[in-house]
């Protein structure tokens, strides 16, 4: 029975980061250092990359970023890069960012953009702004 109760407080210890006499704890990661290493990957060629630190600019709620994903929402070519970026603004949920992305939800060249800049309008700035067609009216009206 001592030898379960070991195990399973060995076990509990290491899951929650025990750090016990002589241990070396890892230092906490420096957030202005990879804030700024995301807003480098803003402007970067990949679209992957560029992608997963514009989201993760959001996740952060990086008030530095704004204005470089107004800029990715306005001008990327890539609609994914455009889609993510909303996502993100209304996530940091800065004014300017968010009346980006309400003018997004009416003016970009993409439905898609439109639809989901909308969605995210609605989800995280400000519900019931935009009105959505259910998806079986539309495809009845298409028909």
């Amino acid at each position: 029975m001592k030898t379960i109760l070991a195990v399973g407080v060995a076990i509990l210890s290491a899951t929650m980061g025990y750090a016990g006499p002589g241990d070396v704890s890892r230092p906490a990661p420096d957030l202005e250092l990879t804030e700024a290493k995301l807003l480098d990957d803003v402007h970067c060629d990949n679209c992957q990359a560029k992608e997963s630190a514009i989201f993760d600019l959001g996740e952060l709620r990086s008030e530095k970023a704004v204005i470089p994903l107004m800029d990715v929402l306005h001008s990327d070519e890539g609609e994914s890069s455009r889609i993510v970026a909303a996502l993100a603004l209304c996530r940091i949920g800065d004014a300017r960012g968010a009346y980006a992305v309400k003018r997004a939800a009416t003016f970009d060249r993409s439905d898609r953009v439109r639809t989901l800049a909308a969605w995210f309008y609605n989800t995280y700035v400000k519900e019931g702004s935009f009105q959505f067609e259910p998806v079986q009216a539309a495809m009845a009206s298409k028909n």
